[in-house]
């Protein structure tokens, strides 16, 4: 990745967003850069490396229900709530919707089988990435399709200072997830009522991606799980990364293109 990328990467947003380009110059912004205020970060395989430990979970009490499905599809429906995952696998194989009560049952099993595993770490490179965007003065927002205590509870303990609890979007908080637009919208709003314009959006998950770019919102995809990275781009992420690391090296160089000086 070099400034050429990302020179690119922007001249094809504004390109595919001619309504937030023209509100973008009529604010007096220069369409040189991206003139965001606010980073909106997914959670599981951004913040931490979690997903291993979903996937093996939703894996484990699917199969001791009867339901077989296959970690790698646990990663492809990363972001979707418990509802909306659970009715996919149950309309396969029962040819039914789920309901609350067994989402319920499924969900609480699910995260006493996660909650038995050791605990995820911090993503490398994550620490290092916030660093740099909070030095920037950027409002810092987390979106995820999870509604994982023990994960939520450690955000402020594992990166002091960067989340404001007010400034988290989980499962609990919307109606459709991930890869409805909802979750990322409510992101913007309470970025302090941002325009998608004014952000850029950090996702590990095809649906998170999907999700973002519905909304409208430039999107760097970080591959640090075991799907093709092509999968995120076809998703429509403006720039994909291998790992949180390789992002964090390349923000003084990515900054720019935000408008940081």
């Amino acid at each position: 990745m070099n400034h050429e990328n990302y020179t690119a990467a922007l001249a094809h947003y504004w390109d595919t967003h001619p309504e937030w380009r023209d509100e973008a110059t009529a604010a007096g912004h220069s369409l040189d850069t991206l003139p965001v205020q606010a980073a909106l970060f997914d959670m599981d395989g951004v913040l931490f490396d979690s997903m291993p430990g979903h996937a093996k979970a939703w894996a484990q009490v699917c199969h001791e229900a009867g339901l077989d499905i296959s970690p790698e599809e646990i990663y492809l429906n990363e972001g979707r709530t418990a509802f909306s995952t659970l009715s996919l696998f149950t309309r396969r194989t029962w040819n039914r919707d789920t309901n609350a009560q067994e989402v319920e049952r499924f969900y609480a099993r699910k995260c006493e089988l996660f909650n038995s595993y050791p605990e995820a770490p911090q993503m490398p490179g994550a620490f290092h990435l916030l660093e740099q965007v909070v030095a920037d003065r950027l409002t810092t927002v987390v979106v995820t399709g999870s509604g994982q205590a023990s994960l939520l509870d450690r955000l402020m303990q594992n990166y002091p200072g960067v989340f404001d609890p007010a400034r988290i979007v989980s499962s609990r908080d919307v109606q459709h997830g991930k890869p409805h637009p909802e979750p990322y919208l409510m992101g913007l709003a309470k970025a302090g009522q941002l325009r998608p314009w004014q952000t850029f959006v950090v996702e590990n998950a095809p649906l998170g991606v999907r999700a973002a770019v519905a909304a409208g919102i430039f999107t760097i995809a970080v591959n640090t799980g075991p799907l093709d990275p092509a999968v995120l781009a076809d998703e429509g992420a403006a720039l994909v990364f291998p790992s949180m690391t390789a992002l964090a090296e390349a923000w003084p160089e990515l900054r720019s293109t935000f408008g940081l000086r």
